[in-house]
């Protein structure tokens, strides 16, 4: 990767000792970065990607030296290692910081051959923009890997996945990507939490919960001035030992839908595998917000999701105009 072309730093960071990456360590790493780039984007809880051009001309050294030199520091200041992917954009250097692994760095060549060699054999969810809907719409028609849709004709990825995604998948698929690496603190993020009257061992009641955190992010989320959706939900359970458990997942689509953060909350509670806790509080956290006309939408067929999507708008409408509590939902109403 020379100095003069573009380079996209992707850095996945863990504790070298092994466990979550602490909040401290992980805007402690980011101040780092911001000492060697001004061209910062945060990606929480635990990886980030860097514009590091400058860099490369200001140090007079290649990616992998870069590379080094941060993860040395990383760990020296922080206990913090990182896998590093370096490529010419966002996505590439995000798909080679997952096949870095642990510890490693992996730098693509800018040869675009070579880059379309590399991400061939991925499947087709590797590709920004790709849910599992349109993998399954894809792979039904043979194109199950990204090789594949790099090498189908784009008039007819357009007509399976439509204009605007058709060609966007095509592009990425070629190892295009558009998206810049966007300088700023860690993204926005909104939350919200639900304290129980006492400790609350009933699993009824924490789904109960949960239900009304989504509904509440939700909304949040859908009537800020911008119209936001998120890319990650965080849940975590305070025990009355005053222990906190946390776990996160990255959605298949960004999203603002009520019913789609409900699943994701339910799948997060459940993988927590609670036997009779004494809950204290549980709380949502709505992270990697993008202004929701950015993100990409799965074309839905089902009627019933079309219907609850326009229900959710006339109920924001309703409730910022007489109040959050004028409409609930039948099972928290009663």
């Amino acid at each position: 990767m020379s100095a003069t072309g573009k380079a996209v730093m992707c850095l996945r960071l863990h504790p070298a000792g092994g466990g979550p990456l602490g909040a401290r360590e992980y805007a402690g790493v980011l101040a780092l970065l911001g000492g060697i780039t001004p061209a910062v984007q945060a990606l929480p809880p635990d990886a980030a990607l860097a514009d590091v051009r400058g860099a490369l001309r200001y140090f007079g050294c290649d990616a992998r030296r870069l590379a080094a030199v941060i993860r040395v520091r990383a760990l020296a200041l922080y206990g913090v290692d990182a896998a590093v992917g370096v490529a010419g954009n966002p996505m590439l250097a995000r798909a080679a910081a997952r096949e870095a692994g642990p510890g490693g760095t992996l730098v693509l060549p800018e040869d675009p051959a070579a880059v379309r060699d590399f991400m061939a054999d991925k499947p087709v969810t590797a590709l920004d923009g790709v849910g599992p809907k349109a993998a399954r719409t894809l792979c039904s028609y043979g194109l199950d890997s990204v090789g594949r849709v790099a090498a189908a004709p784009p008039a007819a990825l357009r007509r399976i996945l439509g204009a605007r995604l058709g060609r966007e998948v095509h592009e990425r698929a070629l190892g295009i990507d558009r998206t810049p690496v966007r300088p700023g603190a860690a993204a926005r993020a909104v939350a919200a939490e639900r304290l129980f009257d006492r400790d609350e061992l009933d699993p009824v009641r924490h789904r109960r919960a949960l239900l009304s955190l989504t509904q509440e992010l939700g909304a949040k989320l859908r009537t800020q001035e911008d119209g936001q959706v998120c890319r990650v939900l965080s849940l975590t359970v305070r025990c009355a030992d005053r222990t906190t458990l946390t776990r996160t997942r990255t959605l298949a689509e960004p999203t603002a839908h009520s019913a789609a953060l409900t699943a994701t909350a339910y799948a997060l509670y459940e993988g927590l595998g609670l036997q009779r806790a004494r809950v204290r509080a549980l709380s949502l956290r709505a992270e990697e917000l993008v202004p929701a006309e950015r993100a990409v939408r799965q074309l839905s067929f089902d009627p019933e999701d079309e219907k609850a999507r326009r229900l959710e708008a006339v109920t924001d409408r309703v409730r910022t105009r007489f109040g959050q509590h004028v409409i609930a939902l039948g099972t928290l109403a009663a």
